[in-house]
């Protein structure tokens, strides 16, 4: 039987974080997503657990330096976008890392070194590497470490993915490849997800068997309809549901932001949920905090990083320790 990847809530060795670094991907707002992904990867130091933020040149090294700690280890890389959750390696319990194809989030954005930085990362940490034959993004998927898994099927079953796959041969790959034997499906992720309804911004196990998802915060939340159908569904399938609240309508512009508060990030000895400057912000991370009375959660502020199209989990990807903490 294939080995699973541990839950996220499992002990981690150490957490990757992609700094940003493209002027055209971040318009406006580069100085600042910079600035909140350095108070993400200082908070995780900070805990005690190892971070590696990864760089793109020299200058970016240096500016990284002037906003982080020297509890924060820079990695020189070559990498496109910094969305870690989906370029990075998936790793299992075995010690294997799991490497899928990666087609730029359905051929909407590919970048030098997003195909490689996965592999690269993987085995720069002495772990073998597993190619396989499909197409799939870490943030597509979260598993409870029982082998059950929620995705939904805006992405999985999108034909800029995987058009060739039935829903019971993705399945089936999931199984072989992470080992998990059930799937939730739910239905669309959040309205304007440029990577087709990613599961990490909608639904997350935060234990076994237990799916946290947002709720509606008022009548113009551009998502309620998405919530109330993930939450019919997940109890259809016998999950148990907690709700944390929705930040509401976040717009920029006449643009209405994918903004959740499920964004969150898990690490051995914090949670760090992105804030938008909602009048919801509070409760989002007092809701998120009461699901983790093992650790600490904090709130930082993930607006400028939200502009460049995800948050903290999206931007980072946890190396589970593999041996007894």
């Amino acid at each position: 039987m294939t080995a699973l990847m541990p839950p996220e809530w499992a002990p981690q060795d150490w957490l990757w974080i992609g700094f940003p670094h493209d002027a055209d991907e971040w318009p406006e707002v580069l100085e600042r997503a910079q600035e909140q992904i350095a108070a993400f990867a200082n908070a995780v130091a900070e805990s005690g657990q190892g971070v590696r933020l990864l760089v793109r040149d020299a200058a970016n090294e240096a500016r990284a330096r002037s906003l982080v700690s020297g509890a924060v280890r820079l990695e020189r890389r070559t990498f496109g976008d910094v969305w870690l959750r989906d370029t990075g390696p998936l790793v299992r319990a075995d010690g294997a890392a799991l490497r899928c194809r990666f087609n730029g989030w359905g051929g909407k954005y590919l970048m030098a070194g997003d195909q490689e930085i996965g592999a690269e990362l993987a085995r720069d940490a002495g772990l073998a590497v597993s190619e396989s034959d499909w197409i799939l993004e870490g943030g597509a998927i979260d598993g409870d470490g029982t082998g059950l898994v929620v995705t939904t099927e805006q992405c999985l079953l999108n034909p800029n993915r995987n058009p060739e796959l039935s829903r019971g041969e993705i399945e089936a790959r999931l199984k072989r490849d992470l080992g998990f034997d059930r799937v939730l499906w739910l239905g669309d992720g959040l309205l304007n997800d440029h990577t087709d309804g990613h599961v990490d911004n909608l639904a997350r196990f935060v234990g076994p068997n237990r799916l946290a998802l947002p709720r509606a915060t008022g009548p113009d939340d551009p998502n309620a309809a998405i919530y109330a159908d993930a939450r019919a569904r997940a109890e259809a399938f016998g999950v148990d549901v907690v709700e944390i609240p929705s930040p509401g309508l976040i717009t920029r512009g006449d643009f209405i932001e994918p903004a959740s508060y499920a964004n969150f990030a898990i690490t051995t000895n914090l949670v760090v949920v992105p804030t938008f400057g909602s009048l919801h912000d509070a409760d989002g991370v007092a809701a998120i905090a009461a699901l983790f009375p093992d650790r600490p959660t904090i709130g930082l502020p993930a607006d400028a990083v939200l502009a460049g199209g995800g948050g903290f989990h999206c931007a980072s990807q946890q190396m589970p320790a593999l041996t007894p903490h």
